[in-house]
């Protein structure tokens, strides 16, 4: 089953076809200039990042993180109306309100062999039923995706598959794709990073919402404190984490409201 490449879709027509084939391409998203100032961000962000220290996150693979609070340019990409409202549609029938989950660029090197094929959803352990899709995945393409260079593995349909299912070779699809175009792909879907045979960097951006109510992978307190997080846009401090959830999740009680506790000046207020 090939992988479904689209162009100019609306955020209807990513959700419904992720959720029939779990996977997808939407083709030549960013123009040039959108691409060019990403990829000037991400430059000096990966420069500065090691490399993974085990097999799976690649000895020959950077994987640079934080971006909202480093790169108003992935910032851009997060709030895309068409990919943020395809997130939100694909996920309602779990949730009133989803998460930023992940920001990585994911910068593929020379030599990285194929990454073990697996479910992003398995950052939750086995935990979660089978019949809740906990993530909506993109990787954003800086460079060309080649089959030479690592373009990521998929096995479109395999969302839908029982747990003991392996894939055979003839299942595969390669996310060949030029850059500026996205790789959609749900959290159940069968996927990895391909083998790197060539003398270039393979980099894309993986940036992937969830259910509200999950924790999320990258710990975007942290990542974006509440000094960063307090100069952004109120929808994009939502999907940080800063808001609530459901009737409870999410509150806080301020501490600076204790009479014998200066507030520091960079203190986030709750968005409401």
């Amino acid at each position: 089953m090939p992988l479904r490449r689209l162009k100019s879709p609306t955020a209807e027509a990513i959700a419904a076809t992720l959720g029939e084939d779990g996977a997808l391409i939407v083709e030549d998203v960013l123009d040039s200039a959108r691409l060019m100032d990403v990829q000037d961000q991400m430059a000096p962000l990966i420069e500065a990042t090691h490399h993974g220290r085990d097999n799976f996150s690649g000895l020959q693979t950077r994987r640079t993180g934080g971006l909202m609070a480093r790169s108003s340019a992935v910032r851009e990409l997060v709030m895309d109306n068409t990919m943020l409202g395809a997130a939100r549609a694909f996920l309602s029938p779990w949730t009133e309100k989803i998460l930023l989950h992940l920001t990585q660029v994911i910068s593929i090197g020379p030599g990285q062999p194929a990454q073990i094929i697996h479910r992003d959803r398995l950052a939750w352990g086995g935990y979660l039923p089978r019949d809740i899709e906990p993530q909506f995945n993109t990787i954003w393409a800086l460079t060309d995706f080649t089959e030479e260079n690592g373009a990521t593995r998929v096995v479109p349909g395999s969302h839908r598959w029982p747990d003991e299912q392996r894939a055979e070779a003839d299942e595969f699809d390669r996310a060949t794709m030029t850059a500026g175009s996205v790789l959609i792909y749900s959290g159940s879907v069968l996927h990895s990073g391909g083998a790197n045979q060539t003398d270039e960097t393979r980099i894309g951006i993986n940036l992937t919402y969830c259910l509200g109510w999950l924790r999320q992978e990258e710990n975007q307190y942290l990542s974006c404190p509440p000094e960063v997080a307090k100069d952004l846009d109120p929808e994009l401090q939502a999907l940080l984490g800063y808001t609530s959830s459901g009737p409870a999740l999410g509150y806080y009680t301020d501490p600076y409201g204790h009479p014998s506790i200066k507030q520091p000046e960079s203190a986030l207020k709750s968005p409401g």
